[in-house]
């Protein structure tokens, strides 16, 4: 599917897009961890998109190690003691937390699969664009060996992150509801909206990315 550039070039825009609403984000004056939050959801996005040209491949390791720090983040917010207020507090946000990780480690995941595919050399060359370049160029030091198998990951979470972009469209139906409550919670809803357009559209880009590596 990467093959076709009016797809690639569809889903870079719309990563670089989300990214730079969540760099955004990350300069207003919320809390620390709101502003560190955004930032890593910002360079999800900007590696993602790197991810369909296959850009920089001998830093994929470092990108790997990012992701997955970023995974572990989310956790820690997810499980801490109710007292840390500025860290997720609530179900609904501790279960955001949850997602949040589980889309940082399936980033990480996906680098790992491509890394596979360009230092294993599939038949089909890979079905990102531009792999034959970075074939001959593996990632120093990377023993790849054991990796193919974690294709069969793909089918999996394709249905897991498609299944997250419908419940994400139902949430966000729900709050198009004409809104009776206060401005002030008024604004909130709309603030939500976003987010669950945000994340909507995140989680579809994880499933057809995924689908490709099936």
């Amino acid at each position: 599917m990467f093959n076709i550039p009016a797809i690639t070039w569809t889903l870079t825009v719309v990563l670089l897009l989300s990214g730079s609403y969540h760099l955004l984000q990350a300069t207003k004056p919320h809390q620390l961890t709101d502003r560190v939050n955004n930032t890593l959801h910002a360079v999800m996005n900007i590696l993602m998109a790197g991810m369909l040209w296959n850009l920089a491949p001998s830093t994929m390791l470092a990108q790997i190690a990012v992701l997955s720090g970023a995974a572990l983040w989310f956790i820690i917010q997810a499980v801490a003691r109710p007292e840390f207020k500025i860290l997720c507090a609530g179900r609904q946000d501790r279960l955001k937390c949850v997602y949040h990780s589980f889309s940082m480690a399936g980033a990480a995941l996906m680098i790992t699969m491509m890394t596979s595919h360009i230092a294993t050399g599939p038949a089909d060359a890979s079905p990102l664009p531009n792999t034959h370049h970075a074939m001959a160029h593996p990632p120093t030091g990377a023993n790849l060996d054991h990796l193919p198998s974690l294709a069969s990951l793909a089918s999996p979470l394709t249905i897991i992150f498609a299944t997250a972009a419908v419940v994400f469209m139902a949430l966000l139906l729900r709050d198009r509801k004409p809104a009776t409550t206060a401005p002030s919670k008024t604004a909130s809803k709309h603030s939500t909206r976003e987010q669950h357009s945000l994340e909507a559209v995140g989680a579809a880009i994880m499933a057809v990315m995924f689908a490709t590596m099936a």
